[in-house]
C-alpha cells in the first residue's frame, strides 16, 4: 500500500514519534557510508518559491545516494495545463517519490489519488506537515518530549498553524492560538484535534507560561496585496521580548522562516538566546530523510 504525507495526521501518533526520533538518530550520528537511496529518484514539483525546501530534499537525497530532480511547474507541461492526474500517472511510473510545493491541498491529493509512489506536501494552501517534522524534532532535542507543555501560536491562523494544530493532538502538548479577529485557523482542523486546542484574540494570555512561543510571517506568498491590512490587523501581535517575557523563563522561540524582523518577530528575539530557527531549519534535512525512509520502508 503506497502512503503519502499530505498532512501530518496522515500517520499516527506512533508513527509520527518514530519518524522525529529517527531525525534525531540521523543528526546525531552522520554515517557518510549509509546510503539507503541510491538508485531512487525523488520528482520535486515546485509553482511556490523555496529555499529550505528544496535544499533540504535535494541535499538530504544526495547525503543518502539519491537524485532529486527540481521540476518548476511553469516549465513544465502543468504550465500548459496538463491535468495533474495525467502528470501524477507519468512521474509515478518514473520516480520513486513526488513532493509538490503548491496553492492546493486539493491538487495534492488529485496528484496521490492517481500516482503509484508516495507524495509528500512540501507546502500547501491549507497545511506544512514537513515544517512540523523538523519543528517537533528541535523541540525533543532542546526541552525533551513535549508532551503535557504548553505552545502558543502568535499570529496568522495560517497553513503551518494548521499543520501545529494536527502535531498537538499526535503528541500530546496544548497549544493556544492568539490571532486577531478574522484571522482564526480554520474551525474544523481546531475540532478535529479535541480538547487540546485553545483559541484567543490576546497574545499575552497565549503566552503565559508557555514551553516554547512559535510565529510565522503575516503575509503569506500569494497575499501580498493584503500586505497593508495585515500589517494593520496583527499590530500588538509581535513576538517580542516583552512578550517572552511572559512565557516559562527556559521558553524557546521558533519561526519556519522567512522572518521579517520588526513585523512578527523583533531582532532581538530571533537573534537572541531562546531562539532556535536555525537547528529548526537545519531539522528540515533530517526530517525530510526519515520520512522518505518511512515512506519507502
Amino acid at each position: 500500500m503506497v502512503r503519502h504525507f499530505l498532512r501530518l495526521s496522515d500517520l499516527s501518533a506512533t508513527e509520527a514519534r518514530a519518524v522525529v526520533e529517527r531525525a534525531m538518530a540521523l543528526r546525531a550520528h552522520r554515517d557518510p557510508a549509509y546510503r539507503p537511496f541510491v538508485g531512487k529518484t525523488l520528482a520535486m514539483i515546485f509553482t511556490k518559491n523555496s529555499t529550505r525546501t528544496r535544499v533540504s530534499f535535494e541535499a538530504g537525497m544526495a547525503r543518502f545516494g539519491g537524485h532529486a530532480m527540481f521540476l518548476h511547474a511553469g516549465t513544465t507541461q502543468l504550465g500548459r495545463d496538463e491535468p495533474i492526474a495525467d502528470t501524477a500517472r507519468v512521474l509515478s511510473r518514473m520516480c520513486d517519490a513526488i513532493m509538490i510545493r503548491n496553492d492546493s491541498q486539493a491538487d495534492q491529493e488529485t496528484l496521490a489519488a492517481h500516482s503509484r509512489v508516495p507524495v509528500i506536501n512540501g507546502l500547501s494552501d491549507r497545511h506544512h506537515p514537513c515544517q512540523l517534522l523538523a519543528d517537533l524534532q528541535c523541540w525533543f532535542e532542546h526541552r525533551g518530549d513535549p508532551r503535557g507543555k504548553i505552545a502558543a501560536w502568535i499570529g496568522d491562523g495560517n497553513n503551518v498553524c494548521h499543520s501545529w494544530i494536527e502535531a498537538a493532538a499526535l503528541f500530546g502538548f496544548s497549544l493556544r492560538i492568539a490571532t486577531p479577529k478574522g484571522y482564526e485557523p480554520d474551525p474544523a482542523v481546531v475540532a478535529s484535534a479535541g480538547r487540546c486546542i485553545e483559541l484567543c484574540t490576546d497574545p499575552v494570555a497565549a503566552a503565559s507560561g508557555a514551553d516554547l512561543i512559535v510565529t510565522d510571517t503575516w503575509t503569506s506568498m500569494g497575499q501580498e496585496a493584503e500586505t497593508h491590512k495585515r500589517l494593520a490587523a496583527f499590530a500588538g501581535y509581535q513576538v517580542d521580548r516583552a512578550l517572552m517575557a511572559h512565557a516559562k523563563p527556559d521558553a524557546i522561540f521558533m519561526h519556519c522562516l522567512p522572518a521579517h524582523r520588526g513585523e512578527e518577530v523583533s531582532a532581538e528575539v530571533i537573534d537572541g538566546p531562546q531562539s532556535v530557527v536555525w537547528d529548526e531549519a537545519e531539522n528540515r534535512l533530517w526530517a525530510q530523510m526519515a520520512l522518505l525512509e518511512f515512506l519507502w520502508a
